[in-house]
C-alpha cells in the first residue's frame, strides 16, 4: 500500500471553480485501478488535509500522471492554492481497534 498525505491551503481568491475541479479529481481517483481510499479533513485554521490510499506505488504513479489531473495541479498553483506539501509513504505497520457489543477486536497487520 502507498499513502498521499496532500496538506494544503487554499488562495482567499480560489474562486467558484475550486469545488467542481476538486469534485473531478476524486471522481476520477475512484476510477483509477488500484485506488483504495480518499478522506478529507480541514482545521480551523484552514490548512486541509487530504489522505489517499493506493494498492502500490505503480497505480500511484498512473494517478499522478493522469493527463487531467496533471492540468488540475497546473490549475492548483496558478488559482487555487497559496501553498501545498505532498508525502508519499508506505506504512510500516498497520493497527485496528473495532469496539463490538460482544468484544473488542484489535488487529495488528506487519506490513514490512
Amino acid at each position: 500500500m502507498v499513502v498521499v498525505i496532500f496538506r494544503s491551503r487554499l488562495r482567499d481568491d480560489a474562486g467558484p471553480e475550486y469545488g467542481p475541479t476538486a469534485d473531478r479529481m476524486l471522481e476520477l481517483a475512484r476510477g483509477m485501478p488500484g485506488f483504495i481510499s480518499f478522506r478529507h479533513f480541514k482545521a480551523d485554521d484552514g490548512e486541509r488535509v487530504s489522505i489517499v490510499e493506493f494498492e502500490d506505488e505503480k497505480t500511484m504513479a498512473a494517478w499522478r500522471r493522469h493527463p487531467e489531473h496533471i492540468q488540475a495541479q497546473k490549475r492548483g498553483q496558478e488559482a487555487f492554492y497559496s501553498e501545498y506539501h505532498i508525502q508519499v509513504l508506505t506504512p510500516v505497520r498497520a493497527y485496528s481497534f473495532r469496539h463490538e457489543a460482544q468484544s473488542a477486536t484489535r488487529q495488528i497487520k506487519h506490513l514490512r
